[in-house]
């Protein structure tokens, strides 16, 4: 198992706009794809409290670069994406980290 970490780093007072998004549209298109979350986070102390962590889980590179590809160009996705962006970006970056648990690691 691999997984990804991604940290979406959020424009101040954006990120409100940036879970509803997940919450409200891309986790069911996440769905659609077969795209498995482990968990969403943010931070309450830490660099900036205007990011979200969240962990995928996948079987392989080939797994991931797949269905993330399908997600990224889902004409859905892509109109959801640009009518919650209208008012300006939601994101000022994002960080993304390939992961392999270790041997003693809870998660496999």
């Amino acid at each position: 198992m691999i997984y990804e970490m991604r940290v979406y780093h959020a424009v101040p007072g954006k990120l409100p706009a940036v879970l509803s998004r997940f919450q409200n549209h891309a986790l069911r298109i996440w769905d659609r794809f077969g795209i498995r979350q482990v968990g969403f986070w943010t931070t309450v102390v830490g660099e900036s409290s205007n990011d979200l962590t969240y962990l995928l889980a996948w079987e392989s590179l080939d797994e991931r670069e797949r269905k993330w590809n399908g997600f990224m160009t889902d004409p859905e996705w892509d109109r959801i994406r640009a009518e919650s962006q209208k008012d300006g970006p939601l994101l000022t970056g994002i960080t993304n980290q390939l992961l392999e648990p270790t041997a003693f690691s809870a998660l496999k």
